[in-house]
């Protein structure tokens, strides 16, 4: 093991200052053009029926294991009287029952506010709060007009708040995590 360092060490150590501050410049990076498999890709998921149908599914899903698990917390009336094999079949009548249910007001939800948002973001050519605002009053007044006008304004009210508040809360948890989309 001798002291002397050999030629190639030399060569690559920095001998200036100048040398040793250029890594720590930051490079440009080339635009990346999106391939022809992308584009194909995001031109299918533009198309408002596509969106509309998955987003119903992905409720129906949501809606199912929400049913699931509401359904398991139900409590029989009269408990006390049944055995542990009759709460067993009552708890899972009530899982299916409310699983069922819940499945389908969430993929109703879930394909209607998709599809006014869609169709509006589409018509005026933006994607802002105000396709949210009123996505979410169509789908709140859908679901609530077998109630009346009034049932339906204020399922229009209320579920155009709910679209806002979740829209704002996504932007802030994007802002703080750094995906400015």
């Amino acid at each position: 093991m001798s002291n002397v360092s050999s030629d190639s060490e030399k060569a690559s150590s920095p001998s200036t200052k100048e040398e040793t501050a250029k890594p720590s410049q930051s490079q440009i990076e080339p635009i990346r053009l999106p391939t022809i498999e992308e584009m194909r890709g995001q031109d299918i998921w533009n198309n408002c029926a596509v969106r509309s149908v998955v987003s119903g599914i992905m409720g129906g899903g949501l809606g199912f294991f929400m049913g699931l698990f509401l359904g398991a917390l139900d409590n029989p009336i009269m408990q006390e009287e049944m055995t542990g094999k009759q709460q067993f079949i009552y708890t899972a009548k009530q899982m299916g029952r409310r699983s069922i249910n819940s499945a389908k007001a969430f993929a109703v939800m879930g394909l209607v506010f998709s599809a006014a948002e869609c169709v509006i973001e589409k018509a005026r050519a933006k994607h802002d709060t105000t396709n949210t605002v009123v996505a979410g009053c169509v789908t709140g007044g859908a679901i609530s007009a077998r109630g009346g006008p009034k049932a339906a304004c204020a399922g229009c009210a209320g579920f155009a708040a709910f679209s806002v508040l979740i829209e704002k809360e996504e932007a802030i948890q994007n802002f703080y995590s750094g995906r400015n989309w």
